[in-house]
């Protein structure tokens, strides 16, 4: 996929789904909107994946001077982790 913002993308991803939940489309183009649509929605996962690894936890310290440090997702949330058997390895909480 060529480079285009989160922003830019997720609005490609909602514009697919509206044309989708339309049902005014043959089957061939629903699937080329699906097939898009999955696209679009890995690249969005990464994207947040990637901004959720930037992220800082600003924190005071005894002497109220602010410290920093890095932002650990839970286990169950990285997306690092190996995929269970007879997954698809893919996050099962999105239904493509």
């Amino acid at each position: 996929m060529t480079q285009k913002s989160f922003e830019k993308a997720l609005a490609e991803l909602e514009s697919i789904v509206e044309k989708m939940e339309a049902g005014e489309s043959s089957l061939d183009e629903s699937l080329a909107l699906f097939e898009k649509g999955v696209q679009l929605a890995r690249f969005l996962r990464e994207e947040l994946g990637k901004a959720e690894k930037k992220v800082e936890i600003l924190l005071k310290n005894s002497e109220g001077q602010v410290t920093s440090e890095p932002f650990d997702l839970p286990e169950e949330e990285n997306t690092d982790k190996k995929p269970q058997e007879g997954g698809s390895g893919e996050n099962d909480s999105l239904p493509f």
